[in-house]
């Protein structure tokens, strides 16, 4: 049992999942220890898994019955809410806002990934495979850079390595991994944005940055794009987004596939003059390359300024970002410096919303983590 202080337990009576180490006032727990949390009172508030990391506990289940019922109760719950999307990727499992906090289900038709913030929630490997039955289940990790120690690799927990799976989206095929866990190749969180910018791409030279497998390349292409420059450091990435270019009969010779940084790459079209109608930027949350590292959080400036020094007059910025961290206001405000660093101004066009498998609970601050912004640049 563990005690938490007035403060964590009004947030977990309003359905907040998380305790921090700073509020746990009594009792000790070990990583991956189920455990049940109870306020100053004695009142039991749920029951969790602990971790030693940036978060002491991850609230799985209500106070009442036992735990493996209350976490099969919440995956079970989170699968009712979903309804059909045009996609045969999907999420099942949203995290937080499913109730379940650190855990991701998702889709790929009929093969599943199950990604974990956290080692220390391995035991409820078995009790959502059971409640997901997918043809094959994959276990990935996404750890927050805030918690200390190596990521363990993706492993089978279920059924065989289904190698390459295709899966559709709005009408576009995609070749997806299962295997690779979160880097099976479609974030399915951007399919909204994708079908909100399909009757514009027509006739635009397009520019995709931190392309990953080219969903957005793809979808510009597949709508009439007149050219699409793809750019990741990545070169398997760039080999998967060829085989899409493939899977929707793309011609690949028609446009570029740049393997070299972000960063550089705008710096040198800047210097060659070149410029384009839209310019779409999906950067992760953290990366690392030869060339530096990058930061969402202090380094949206620098890339948007960069970006703008190639979009045309009136060309349009896609600009995205999924850290939870990040506020609208704070994501604006990089922008905008951006903006000024470049000479330019930016008017907000179309904010995305994430789509109906990718729920947010209102009880948890964080569940609008994703910025997905289309700007036309003065």
């Amino acid at each position: 049992m563990l005690t938490v202080n007035a403060y964590s337990a009004a947030w977990l009576r309003r359905g907040f999942a998380w305790v921090y180490p700073a509020e746990v006032t009594g009792g000790r727990a070990q990583r991956g220890e189920r455990v049940r949390v109870q306020a100053e009172d004695g009142t039991v508030l749920g029951q969790g898994i602990a971790d030693d990391g940036w978060i002491a506990v991850r609230v799985l289940a209500d106070a009442e019955g036992g735990f493996e019922a209350g976490v099969a109760r919440r995956v079970q719950a989170a699968l009712s809410r979903r309804v059909a999307v045009d996609a045969t990727a999907r999420r099942l499992v949203n995290a937080e806002n499913d109730d379940l906090p650190g855990i991701r289900v998702d889709d790929y038709a009929g093969h599943a990934v199950l990604s974990l913030d956290s080692p220390s929630l391995d035991a409820v490997v078995p009790i959502v495979a059971r409640a997901v039955d997918a043809r094959s289940l994959v276990v990935a990790y996404r750890r927050d850079p805030r918690d200390a120690g190596p990521t363990p690799a993706a492993r089978i927990a279920g059924g065989a390595d289904p190698g390459e799976v295709e899966v559709t989206e709005l009408g576009l095929r995609f070749a997806v991994r299962p295997a690779l866990g979160k880097d099976a190749g479609l974030f399915t969180d951007m399919r909204e944005l994708r079908r909100w910018l399909a009757p514009w791409w027509t006739g635009r030279r397009v520019l995709n940055l931190f392309a990953h497998t080219g969903a957005f390349s793809v979808a510009a292409v597949a709508h009439g794009a007149a050219r699409v420059d793809s750019v990741d450091l990545s070169a398997p990435h760039l080999s998967r987004a060829r085989r899409n270019f493939d899977l929707n009969g793309l011609k690949t010779e028609d446009h570029g596939f740049w393997g070299e940084d972000c960063f550089k790459a705008l710096d040198r079209l800047r210097r060659t003059g070149q410029a384009y109608d839209v310019v779409v930027v999906d950067p992760p949350g953290y990366a690392r390359s030869d060339a530096g590292g990058w930061q969402g959080e202090k380094d949206w400036p620098r890339l948007a300024a960069a970006c703008l020094r190639v979009l045309s007059a009136g060309g349009w910025l896609v600009a995205c970002s999924n850290l939870g961290t990040q506020s609208p206001r704070q994501f604006a405000g990089a922008l905008s410096q951006g903006a000024e660093r470049a000479g330019r101004r930016l008017r907000v066009l179309h904010e995305a919303c994430p789509p109906a498998d990718h729920p947010a609970a209102l009880h948890f601050p964080e569940a609008h983590y994703l910025k997905a912004w289309v700007m036309v640049g003065d």
